[in-house]
């Protein structure tokens, strides 16, 4: 079992980003530290209430603070970009770290994001498509000339390559049925979102396993799945600690729209011990760790991305989770 943190970097209108960002490189330094295995950065454009720093800006300097972690872009909005400008600046990326990104790629949601970048939902899914296409063909053709929707490559070269040969390795978010399927045929894996209930995480693996058999695939030997972590002395202290900060995020995402793009039945519009009920990990160090292995004995679950620190939670008591967690669950974890 892998273990990474997810830094959102989602902060509240009016803080000094500049000391924000000091303290996301900090946690990165400090989970290299603590033998963590990687760094992954969501991505957001137009996030009202929130501030946040992008997530390349951001991964290129962790490249720099915390040199062994793998970095996971997760995830990069393909409908919103040109596969031209995704293939240079992930492999960008990949020789910056010495090939250890990883290519999370994901959809969206938002009317805002679509909007702004010119298209639309509806258009969403086959512009994900032709994008991700175009990349691994950068990625792996010397010139690719190629008529898409939104973009014309007339014997166009990816002007740097990645380190990792053929590419870089290719995780899929999805929320949707639809998603999962194309994360079967188009991904190294699916890469599991933080917010979907168990039990429909468990409806969605049968779609996925059903997908890779249509698709002559194996079960992939990596499965990464992000999930919203808080470990105190008992269950009641993590939520009574995780709930003000945690509460926050969530009731922006429902004002998003995110859970109108998850599996009918699972949605944000619930009371706060209602919505974390199967679907977050909170508890004592002996059962976050239970818990974890529920997920990798179900599931088959090998890399847990942990999100430990959400907007209004002070930088201190996200580094004491990521402390807690590398020295009383990891190692229960691994020992099991």
């Amino acid at each position: 079992m892998r273990f990474g943190l997810i830094i959102r970097g989602q902060y509240a209108l009016g803080d000094d980003m500049r000391i924000r960002l000091r303290e996301d490189l900090d946690a990165a330094r400090r989970a290299e530290q603590l033998g963590y295995d990687l760094i992954a950065k969501g991505s957001h454009y137009s996030s009202h209430p929130f501030q946040y720093i992008q997530q390349i800006p951001y991964l290129s300097q962790v490249a720099l603070v915390a040199p062994s972690l793998r970095l996971v872009p997760g995830v990069v909005l393909l409908p919103l970009h040109s596969p031209l400008h995704v293939a240079e600046e992930l492999a960008s990326l990949d020789v910056m770290s010495n090939g250890k990104l990883v290519f999370g790629a994901g959809i969206g949601y938002r009317e805002v994001e679509f909007q702004a970048f010119g298209t639309t939902k509806k258009q969403s899914g086959p512009r994900f498509e032709e994008c991700l296409t175009a990349v691994k063909r950068l990625w792996s053709e010397d010139f690719v000339t190629m008529q898409g929707s939104y973009f014309a490559l007339e014997n166009a070269n990816c002007t740097v390559m990645p380190v990792q040969q053929p590419m870089p390795p290719i995780w899929i978010g999805a929320n949707a049925n639809v998603g999962i399927r194309r994360a079967a045929r188009m991904a190294d894996t699916w890469f599991i979102n933080p917010h979907n209930k168990i039990d429909t995480i468990a409806q969605q693996m049968e779609v996925y396993k059903r997908a890779l058999e249509d698709a002559g695939k194996p079960f992939p030997h990596e499965l990464p799945m992000a999930r919203e972590v808080f470990v105190a002395r008992s269950r009641d202290e993590a939520i009574r600690l995780a709930k003000p900060y945690l509460e926050v995020k969530y009731n922006a995402y429902r004002d998003w729209g995110q859970d109108k793009v998850m599996p009918t039945g699972d949605h944000f519009d619930l009371d706060f011990e209602d919505l974390m009920t199967d679907r977050f990990l909170f508890g004592s160090p002996a059962e976050v760790t239970e818990q974890i292995l529920l997920l990798q004995r179900r599931f088959g679950v090998n890399t847990l991305v942990l999100g430990i620190h959400w907007a209004g939670m002070p930088a201190s008591l996200a580094m004491e989770q990521m402390q807690m967690i590398a020295e009383d669950v990891v190692p229960a974890v691994r020992t099991a």
